[in-house]
């Protein structure tokens, strides 16, 4: 009885050690296909001042495809860090020696991962080994500190905006005068409304400037003539040359009759000694008064002569020839 007891066993221990180890392969081949343990590979190198949290094993991303895992983190220089890449040989002929990698984030709180870009196609492709530069964009942690500060200087927006407000519903201040002060407010309106009568007079004044120009734009009108028409033009210069001649003849016989009237206000002349000197006013009245004494005493020798017997008809005969000359 004892022998086939020792047998089962036996059997049964076989067959849980067999299915263990078909479990432990699987799980080997499922890590390391995860892993890209058992895909042919080369390295990448890449100093970083700051990892962010980077481990042995996070993955690396190419175009938003995994294209490896991180092979091994080491100190490297003063204070900086290198990270060693384990890279898929089929990524190779995509990855430029001006590529550039940065840290990112597997999600918003996922694992942290390495990102490359790809580069430009006329730089040539890495080798085994190379360094690639770091993508100096921000990081996450450095947009959450943006972020947090970006927040703080919000609040203290707001908080300025609620004591502006409540400084303005209480009266404080210009703005809050305004609001509160109702003569403010009336007069406030009525410098709008000045505002829109003005803009309405200026409107105005457009459109008369406008019909004006019109007018004068108008063909055959004198202003479009004097415009464009250079015949009128120069009918037009000519009248005002002739109007400057004119001019100057005027202005020469205003200067003759003022001195003209010079010399009739001096006594070396007739006619200024006879407007000025009363000697010689009073003597020439006395000729005159002496020529009409005269011909009145010729006109009574005249009539004398006409009764004198002796020439009476020669002034008859005188006065008949006159008589017929006149009816002819």
């Amino acid at each position: 009885m004892s022998q086939p007891t020792d047998n089962k066993k036996a059997i049964t221990v076989g067959i849980f050690l067999f299915i263990g180890l078909v479990i432990f392969l699987l799980g080997v081949f499922t890590l390391g296909g995860q892993k890209k343990t058992f895909v042919k590979s080369f390295t990448l190198k890449v100093v970083f001042d700051d990892i962010q949290g980077l481990k042995v094993g996070n993955n690396v991303w190419f175009s938003g495809v995994k294209v490896g895992t991180i092979k091994k983190i080491q100190f490297y220089g003063t204070s900086q860090v290198q990270v060693i890449l384990s890279i898929e040989e089929e990524a190779h002929k995509y990855i430029h020696t001006d590529s550039k990698a940065s840290i990112g984030s597997d999600g918003l709180i996922g694992n942290k991962i390495v990102v490359i870009d790809g580069g430009s196609p006329k730089f040539p492709f890495v080798e085994d080994g190379d360094v690639i530069a770091v993508n100096t964009t921000l990081s996450t942690d450095d947009i959450m500190k943006t972020l947090q500060v970006n927040n703080k200087n919000l609040v203290d927006i707001t908080t300025d905006f609620k004591i502006l407000a409540r400084n303005m519903v209480e009266g404080k201040g210009t703005v809050g005068t305004l609001l509160t002060d109702q003569q403010l407010a009336d007069d406030f309106k009525a410098i709008v409304k000045n505002l829109e009568t003005t803009t309405a007079s200026a409107n105005r004044m457009a459109k008369e400037l406008n019909a004006f120009s019109n007018k004068l734009n108008t063909k055959g009108g004198l202003a479009d003539d004097l415009l464009t028409d250079t015949a009128v033009f120069a009918k037009l210069k000519s009248s005002v040359a002739e109007l400057q001649k004119t001019a100057a003849s005027a202005a020469v016989m205003t200067e003759n009759l003022n001195k003209a009237s010079g010399k009739l206000n001096q006594s070396d002349n007739a006619a200024g000694l006879l407007l000025n000197d009363a000697a010689t006013a009073n003597q020439v009245r006395g000729i005159m008064k002496n020529l009409e004494t005269s011909s009145k005493k010729l006109d009574e020798n005249m009539e004398a002569l006409q009764s004198n017997f002796l020439l009476r008809g020669f002034f008859k005969k005188k006065a008949k020839e006159e008589a017929e000359e006149n009816k002819q």
